[in-house]
């Protein structure tokens, strides 16, 4: 690469990257712009760029996220091209990861099957260029994840490797797709019961294969994001779902996500039943405020927040109740011992939480709607082994 690219992109990076200002953008663009044979340096400091994410503790999922939650498709579009090219220069970090990785590959293919991209000029490029990679420098440093670990032959298929053994939950995120796309309460409830009653399953299961093996499996941990509107609702109800499936859930409201902690069979479980929680309280949300709007009653965003509140908080009793009344005595000294590890990898990996106040909750007929959502959402009991 010549001296003069990498001195463009440098000056250009001087003005734009740690300024405010659009005037500087606008300067850094078009310095960029004027000069084409800088365009593989540019390139090759984004993938530093990203290469400096991971050593920050974020993980593809959670660049992608950021992106879109602060910036345009466009530059999530990017991003994920920034990703891919950097993954051969990359080591291999674990099969959740390999997973996010694959996702992005998946996406962009299937874009590119839609039709390229709108063309655009290369101030407009670089411009998008810049405001990327200004997002991408400023990222804060993460907690590191840890995946969980499984000892071989713990848990079914486990020689294809921790995110294929799943016939089971390729089953249940089947049952949960039905329950969320029916329009028959009844059945939506009969498919989320059972496909509770196969999370149940294949939590004790692992657990008790873990427990045979001769050395323990260790908890990782994940993070599952949090979008706004109403995030603070929504991280209650992650919360929820993460405490009656043995694992532990922690809040960065800053950045948008929790982080779940806990053994790798309860984490997978937790991804599924709270995407599926949240879509079916969304649903009967939308259905509560056109029947209030058909009252000639007004609704606003107090109405939704009262509602997802009430929804988290009823459904986080209960599945509390059934994490408690449905575990059999013999199997309380494993998932004890499971619990304690889990809290233990938490507290090393968050030394210091603080716990908040649910806020706008001031609407009695979202509260009351909401907690009537929650009881049609049967969730299921975990089910007594035999």
């Amino acid at each position: 690469m010549s001296s003069t690219a990498s001195s463009t992109v440098e000056s250009a990076f001087r003005a734009a990257l740690y300024a405010e200002t659009d005037t500087a953008l606008d300067a850094g663009a078009s310095l960029l712009a004027a000069h084409p044979a800088a365009d593989e340096e540019l390139a090759d400091r984004g993938r530093e760029f990203v290469a400096t994410a991971w050593r920050r503790g974020w993980q593809p999922a959670d660049v992608v996220r950021m992106v879109r939650r602060e910036l345009e498709d466009v530059h999530v579009r990017l991003a994920s091209a920034l990703i891919r090219a950097q993954r051969p220069d990359d080591r291999p970090r674990g099969p959740r990861w390999t997973a996010q990785l694959d996702e992005l590959t998946a996406e962009a293919a299937e874009a590119e099957a839609g039709g390229p991209p709108p063309r655009t000029d290369r101030f407009t490029h670089a411009t998008t260029v810049l405001e990327l990679y200004r997002l991408l420098l400023r990222l804060p440093t993460l907690e590191p994840l840890d995946e969980p670990t499984r000892q071989p032959g713990a848990g079914a298929g486990a020689d294809a490797g921790p995110r294929s053994e799943s016939r089971m939950l390729t089953r249940i995120r089947a049952l949960l797709a039905k329950a969320e796309a029916t329009g028959f309460p009844q059945e939506a409830e009969a498919l989320s019961a059972k496909a509770q009653e196969l999370m149940a399953r294949h939590s004790i299961d692992e657990a008790l294969l873990a427990a045979r093996a001769p050395s323990p499996d260790a908890p990782g941990a994940c993070r599952i994001g949090v979008e706004a509107p109403y995030e603070q609702a929504k991280a209650v109800l992650l919360d929820a779902v993460a405490a009656a499936n043995h694992c532990r859930a922690v809040w960065n409201e800053p950045l948008g996500f929790s982080t779940v902690v806990g053994f790798e069979a309860d984490l997978e479980v937790v991804e599924l039943l709270y995407t599926s929680l949240l879509v079916q309280a969304t649903t009967a949300m939308t259905k509560a405020e056109t029947a209030q709007r058909a009252g000639g009653r007004r609704r606003t965003k107090t109405f939704r927040q009262s509602f997802l509140a009430a929804y988290a908080h009823r459904i986080g009793t209960r599945l509390a109740a059934a994490a408690e009344t449905q575990v059999t005595d013999d199997l309380l000294p494993v998932l004890a011992s499971r619990e304690v590890a889990v809290t233990a990898h938490t507290d090393r990996m968050f030394p210091q939480t603080t716990t908040s106040r649910l806020r706008g909750v001031s609407d009695a007929a979202g509260w009351t709607e909401g907690a009537q959502a929650a009881d049609r959402a049967q969730v299921g009991a975990r089910p007594r082994l035999p």
